[in-house]
């Protein structure tokens, strides 16, 4: 059964911090809009636009659409917040050129052959997620998690430029940076 992503906004504060791999590489990042997927209450794009970045978060949840439209509104930030299906058969992306992609805690395979052609040359891909050894701690599906060294391996066009997996912070996580070569 799906998460009802809806309630799980409303029960959740949002985050004030961005993911690990968006805080320590947007610097990296060449000028130019990022692309957020499944960016959630906006932790990420909102750390990406007051940085100079124009951000479109794509997000199914009307609750943290709604949530991202009020706050880009409110702190005068370059964020667009869409409703899309992520998961859908064909799922509907902007065309670029983006100056990155950031799918961070969000995993639907199908979507990483979409980057290449949509990032600029020098674009960045910077993901993050938990692994399947956090899924056996949780007792949770694998399917919705990182392979063990799954990132290591980009889709064809983009190379790796940095990974991690761990314990961090007491979870078992993944994250890599992609990069379209310039």
């Amino acid at each position: 059964m799906p998460k009802d992503w809806d309630a799980h906004y409303l029960s959740q504060p949002p985050h004030s911090q961005p993911a690990q791999v968006v805080a320590a590489y947007t610097h990296r990042l060449p000028a130019g809009p990022v692309l957020d997927l499944a960016g959630g209450l906006g932790r990420n794009a909102f750390f990406l636009a007051r940085r100079g970045h124009p951000v479109i978060l794509l997000e199914q949840s009307r609750v943290a659409l709604e949530f991202v439209q009020r706050e880009a509104l409110h702190q005068q930030l370059p964020v667009w917040a869409l409703e899309a299906d992520l998961e859908a058969p064909s799922p509907s992306l902007p065309p670029g050129p983006l100056a990155g992609i950031v799918k961070s805690y969000f995993l639907h395979r199908p979507l990483l052959g979409m980057f290449v052609e949509r990032l600029m040359p020098g674009g960045l891909v910077l993901l993050e997620g938990f692994t399947v050894v956090e899924a056996r701690r949780r007792g949770s599906q694998a399917a919705h998690y990182w392979q063990s060294g799954e990132l290591l391996h980009p889709p064809q066009g983009l190379r790796l430029r940095a990974w991690a997996e761990g314990w961090m912070d007491g979870h078992h996580r993944t994250w890599a940076v992609w990069q379209k070569p310039s």
